[in-house]
């Protein structure tokens, strides 16, 4: 149960005049108490899950889909265009540390299995690798930038 659907159970609750309300569900338990008097909301939520971290020598690989757009990048049809996307949530880093160079540049050409930037997520840097052969045709992320799942981070001119 979320704090949303706490909030929701609280003003319903505070609605049909009733006193007391108790709810268990699988390690959670909530009781919400009224009498003329503010509410009072007691809750216990289960212990976080573990995470299983990815090393970051494991690169892991970037979903390739073409774009259908159709905006033009410099007065050109970009559908002919094929975008890495993020493969994770995180920052999105262009080099390896602040004084290496960048590991693509608008020009370079990219081939499958190069890496291409680096994402950090949850102190992690993980390399992220093309799975596509072409040409750089832009930049579609500012360095250190943070990034979502899926999102568009290059576009690449197959060859």
């Amino acid at each position: 149960m979320d704090i949303k659907q706490i909030q929701e159970l609280i003003k319903f609750v505070s609605r049909s005049g009733v006193n007391e309300v108790a709810i268990e569900q699988e390690n959670f338990k909530i009781t919400i108490k009224t009498n003329q008097a503010p509410t009072i909301v007691q809750a216990s939520l289960p212990a976080p899950v573990a995470t299983v971290a990815i090393p970051a020598a494991a690169p892991l690989p970037v979903s390739v889909t073409e774009t259908k757009s159709t905006q033009a990048i410099d007065a050109e049809d970009s559908s002919k265009y094929i975008t890495i996307k993020s493969p994770m949530i995180g920052t999105f880093y262009r080099s390896s540390s602040p004084d290496k160079p960048f590991f693509l540049n608008v020009g370079d050409e990219v081939s499958v299995g190069k890496v291409v930037c680096i994402i950090e997520a949850m102190k992690l840097f993980n390399e992220i690798e093309s799975e596509v052969s072409g040409k750089v045709v832009k930049i579609l992320v500012d360095n250190a930038s943070p990034v979502e799942y899926d999102q568009p981070l290059f576009l690449v001119e197959p060859m």
